[in-house]
């Protein structure tokens, strides 16, 4: 009985001592799977540097293009369209044919003004031939004879000159028998066909021509800048450029010609011309664009990139990164942007560092890190392999 008993206290023992081990080795693993803490990941950014040097001062706004002239070609004389002298949206030049009107008539009354004037002129060469040998037979006419000639002579002078007056007439209306380009352009529809009847008291113009080069763009800026342009213009020349209204194209580079002689008070903005030579046609008459008109530079401007300037609920701000690669919210008050650079008036100096993307996940304090481009990331890639 003392044997059996015995033996149940030694397993007790074994049992326990390797149930102790078991925890003991389960303790040492769970310690030792543990991660140690690791320091927050530095936040990818892409820096900016803070410069300073000249800047241009831009003033924006939107426009409108206008042609230089837009004539609305009609018909001077009455008649059948016999030729049509040019296509539709072709670029013309003065005097380039554009349409033929029947001159048959017109030329008929130019014959009959010229024969006209030969036969008073005959009559006239008479006239004065009687005169001058009345005046010479001297107390042997006359005085009443002589009178008498020299009143004809002198209504067939008038009459000759009447005659040529016809002449001329005549002429300038067979000259309406062929229409012409009145300036250089582009033509737009024809609204009229060969073989119609034309007349010059019809509202129906035969074409539509605009003058493109030159071209006016007209467009509006403050009232507030209106001592600014004034003041550049007076200067000198004001460069103006063209842009497509998304401002992704340069579409033509002019200068200002006209400050309008008062503001609108209804929008309170004021009305500028500015000319554009257009040689390649990049305008054209209706078509929206935004302006920039530069009216100075400012010499020793503090400047960043503009996605570096943030918004904040106390105003704007921009994140400096310090000598420990911290990122800190500087406040920061702008001026003028010009080229993807925002002038700043105070906040910044020359030579900070500052965070121009990525700022999302950036917040005080934070550690960052100047992210590698896409294309450097892929070429250092390659070069692993």
């Amino acid at each position: 009985m003392k044997r059996r008993r015995g033996g149940w206290l030694l397993a007790l023992v074994v049992l326990a001592g390797a149930g102790g081990a078991y925890a003991w080795h389960r303790h040492e693993e769970a310690g030792a799977a543990k991660p140690a803490a690791r320091a927050p990941a530095a936040v990818p950014v892409t820096f900016a540097q803070v410069e300073q040097g000249p800047l241009a001062v831009v003033l924006g706004g939107l426009g409108t293009v206008q042609a230089y002239n837009t004539v609305q070609v009609r018909s001077r004389v009455d008649g059948e369209i016999l030729k049509i002298g040019f296509r539709e949206g072709q670029v013309v030049r003065k005097g380039d044919l554009l349409a033929q009107v029947d001159p048959r008539p017109y030329q008929a009354a130019l014959d009959q003004a010229k024969a006209k004037k030969t036969q008073d002129e005959a009559n006239l060469k008479n006239a004065k031939a009687d005169l001058e040998r009345y005046t010479k037979l001297g107390d042997y006419a006359s005085r009443q004879q002589t009178e008498t000639q020299g009143a004809q002579v002198s209504q067939l002078t008038a009459q000759v000159a009447s005659d040529q007056a016809a002449i001329d007439n005549a002429t300038t209306q067979l000259s309406y028998a062929t229409i012409q380009a009145p300036i250089d352009g582009v033509t737009g529809f024809r609204l009229i066909d060969v073989g119609n009847i034309v007349n010059a008291a019809q509202q129906t113009a035969i074409v539509t021509i605009t003058q493109v080069e030159p071209i006016f763009v007209v467009y509006t800026a403050p009232e507030e800048r209106l001592r600014e342009v004034t003041k550049a213009l007076a200067a000198g020349p004001v460069p103006v450029e063209a842009w497509s209204t998304d401002g992704a194209a340069k579409l033509s580079e002019g200068r200002l010609d006209l400050v309008n002689n008062q503001v609108d008070t209804a929008t309170g903005t004021i009305r500028l011309k500015a000319s554009f030579a257009n040689k390649d046609h990049a305008l054209w008459p209706g078509l929206s664009v935004s302006t920039r008109m530069r009216t100075g530079t400012i010499p020793d401007a503090v400047t960043v990139p503009d996605d570096a300037v943030q918004h904040g609920p106390k105003g704007l701000y921009a994140f400096v990164v310090d000598d420990q690669k911290r990122a800190h919210m500087q406040p920061i008050t702008v001026g003028r942007s010009d080229g993807g650079r925002t002038e700043v008036t105070k906040g910044l100096s020359s030579g900070q560092t500052v965070i121009w993307r990525g700022q999302s996940r950036v917040q005080e304090g934070a550690l960052v890190a100047e992210s590698r481009p896409a294309g450097n990331a892929a070429l250092a890639q390659s070069e692993a392999r």
